[in-house]
């Protein structure tokens, strides 16, 4: 083997290195760790831990939100798993009433940790898969939860998927946590932004319904001028020709 073919496979080694997928980043915080999708970074936002995809365009497909709370009376697998099997009704921010369907409700075990496993079409996002995940760990109810745009559900599922498969759940003794209180539920006190509109999480105006209200203003913008133009440009051409014919 030459010199030059020497360089030439090196070149092609550095290209293929760098032109591989996107390695996964595990992600932990004070009650649990996984490994994230690629491209992907959470961040404490109130009460509650927000992953999203560092691409603004792509922030709108899924997101993840991660909770804890002390442990109550409300709080056992038991209770999650029948509150999980009913459908959950609720208005949206159009002030329409939705009902959640259930696609499957059952008790898993993770890496070794018992979990109450969960997926609902529309339960807290219109449009949106969410799938939950709950368990109890020592003194505290914890609750991980990823929503979809039903649109990109298969896209996502192998991501998510591989984040289940790495799910650990732990409590650290005497480390401060940010839980929420004993009282009431996990579920009713872990907010997932629904006012897409609105909220620091889904940037740019994001319809629920699918789409930005800027985008889709811009576009109809964009098309109209189009529209001008073409005309201007007819208009232009038919007076030419009338012109040159006289």
């Amino acid at each position: 083997m030459n010199k030059r073919t020497i360089t030439l496979a090196a070149v092609l080694a550095t290209a293929f290195a760098f032109s591989g997928p996107a390695r996964a980043a595990k992600f932990a915080n004070q009650f649990t760790e996984f490994e994230l999708p690629p491209q992907w970074g959470c961040n404490l936002e109130g009460a509650e831990w927000i992953c999203q995809n560092a691409n603004d365009a792509k922030k709108r497909d899924a997101i993840i939100v991660l909770a804890a709370k002390l442990k109550g009376d409300q709080d056992s697998l038991d209770q999650y798993l029948a509150y999980l099997k009913a459908p959950k009704t609720y208005t949206s921010i159009q002030g329409k009433p939705v009902k959640s369907e259930p696609k499957y409700t059952k008790s898993v075990s993770l890496n070794g940790q018992p979990w109450v496993d969960s997926l609902h079409l529309e339960s807290e996002i219109p449009g949106y898969f969410t799938r939950y995940l709950a368990t109890i760990k020592q003194d505290i109810g914890v609750l991980v939860t990823y929503s979809i745009n039903k649109a990109k559900y298969q896209q996502y599922l192998q991501d998510f998927d591989n984040m289940v498969k790495t799910l650990k759940v732990f409590r650290k003794q005497g480390a401060g946590i940010n839980a929420g209180p004993a009282q009431g539920n996990i579920f009713q006190q872990t907010q997932i932004p629904q006012n897409m509109s609105e909220s620091t999480v889904f940037p740019g105006g994001v319809n629920p319904a699918g789409g930005s209200d800027a985008v889709t203003k811009k576009k109809e913008d964009n098309s109209l001028l189009i529209i001008l133009l073409v005309a201007g440009a007819g208009i232009g051409f038919i007076i030419w020709r009338k012109r040159k014919s006289g």
